[in-house]
């Protein structure tokens, strides 16, 4: 288990992707929302444990104030959507196909979680699997949040 720490990586990367229906997804649209947003693959043995994990979260503190975004790493399409039929999620799975972005982000182990506020910075970040079921992430998330 990883320990959520506060970020002190610089500038938050700009990110577009698309999602498993070909919309695009931009997280300069974003701001006023806290995002979530975790780095994942379908062979990462923690990353399928944790996508449950995410969705409960986001139910939780609801989707038009926290929105969750699983990023995947380099997997085709087809694989992603196998793997969703089995484990269904409730929020948007965006592909990066050529890993460029994970790069970008400076992913370089899964899973990796970016906790950005209302702002559009990213404030947290987690490398590795959570820990404690969640409740890092939720407390940060609740400071994140305005009025709670």
């Amino acid at each position: 288990a990883a320990e959520l720490k506060p970020w002190t990586g610089g500038a938050t990367p700009a990110l577009e992707l698309r999602d498993l229906d070909g919309a695009t997804v931009r997280l300069a649209d974003y701001r006023g929302k806290v995002v979530l947003l975790n780095f994942w693959a379908t062979w990462c043995e923690p990353c399928r444990t944790e996508l449950p994990a995410f969705d409960k979260l986001r139910d939780e503190f609801g989707e038009s104030r926290l929105e969750v975004w699983g990023v995947n790493y380099a997997e085709p399409a087809q694989r992603v959507r196998r793997f969703l039929d089995q484990t269904p999620v409730g929020f948007s799975v965006l592909m990066d196909e050529e890993g460029a972005v994970s790069k970008q982000w400076g992913v370089r182990v899964l899973p990796a979680t970016f906790v950005l506020g209302t702002d559009g910075r990213i404030r947290y970040a987690l490398r590795g699997e959570i820990e404690d079921g969640g409740e890092g992430l939720k407390k940060v998330i609740r400071e994140l949040l305005p009025g709670t």
